[in-house]
């Protein structure tokens, strides 16, 4: 494996990476009871021995296993996880509403804590699938100002409505500098547009696992302290902070389902932008 790979998948998978299902059966000392209402997210386990773990980094665990990736995942009709990665989940959440927030809404929750935006302030998001439309939201409960920035008219329309004060295109110069900015969409490109609407000092936070190459750059789009830095997976505490949270506001997922016999449509939709916020799969068990 090379360093900064993912781990190499297992084969055959069973793909799904942010799980919604009912506890069947769990240990005599579980702090689980049979039917209750969990998820299981992407980070599926962690050694708890490397330097990372023992640091409170787990998400930088030398040795872990993703949901969907190196284990089976939520396409079967039932999963195995250890249950110190398994969330309760708050009560006001459909199954299908609960699903987004177990990848898109935790990992969007640990880009906005990188970025270090703070309430009042200007919060640029390029790209505005699942994971951008739950941000949002939570970026407006702290009371920042939110622009987006977006290839697909839909999707600027969502952005609007969930109270971005500016929506324009992918690379598009918001009215005003940011403070911060997130870069949701695996296009390398977009890097030195959203450097460019950075005022003095802000971070830009790139929150997908793969990007296309970003392309060379001037300096002085870094100079004045601006700070470029990826986000890689999460913690188990970011799953439970930003539950928590999301059920204090509450978060709203816009979904489009699609039957399982349909998960090949609901990739294809992906892939071409088609899914305006989340695409989640329902197995009938």
């Amino acid at each position: 494996m090379v360093e900064g790979e993912l781990p190499v998948r297992k084969s055959p998978l069973i793909p799904g990476h942010q799980v919604v299902g009912v506890v069947v059966e769990c240990g005599p000392d579980s702090r689980f009871r049979s039917g209750q209402r969990v998820g299981v997210a992407w980070l599926h386990r962690t050694c708890g021995g490397c330097q990372f773990c023992r640091a409170g980094r787990e998400n930088l665990c030398e040795q872990p296993d993703f949901t969907g990736w190196t284990v089976d995942g939520g396409y079967a009709g039932a999963i195995v996880a250890d249950e110190s990665f398994v969330y309760p989940l708050p009560e006001g959440f459909s199954d299908l509403e609960a699903a987004p927030l177990l990848c898109a809404g935790i990992i969007g929750f640990r880009c906005l804590r990188l970025s270090g935006i703070q309430p009042g302030g200007r919060l640029g998001l390029y790209g505005f699938g699942a994971a951008a439309h739950v941000a949002a939201q939570v970026a407006r409960y702290w009371g920042v100002e939110v622009y987006a920035m977006t290839r697909d008219q839909r999707h600027r329309e969502l952005a609007l409505e969930l109270g971005a004060v500016w929506a324009g295109g992918a690379t598009a110069q918001p009215p005003k500098q940011l403070d911060a900015a997130i870069v949701f969409a695996p296009a390398g490109e977009i890097v030195p547009a959203a450097l460019a609407a950075l005022f003095k000092g802000g971070t830009l936070a790139l929150g997908g696992i793969h990007m296309s190459d970003i392309p060379s750059l001037p300096y002085r789009l870094l100079y004045h302290e601006r700070v470029v830095r990826s986000v890689a997976n999460n913690t188990r505490q970011d799953g439970l902070d930003f539950l928590d949270i999301a059920a204090r506001i509450p978060i709203r997922s816009h979904v489009q389902i699609f039957p399982l016999e349909q998960a090949n449509d609901a990739l294809c939709a992906l892939k071409h932008d088609a899914i305006r916020g989340a695409a989640v799969l329902q197995i009938e068990c």
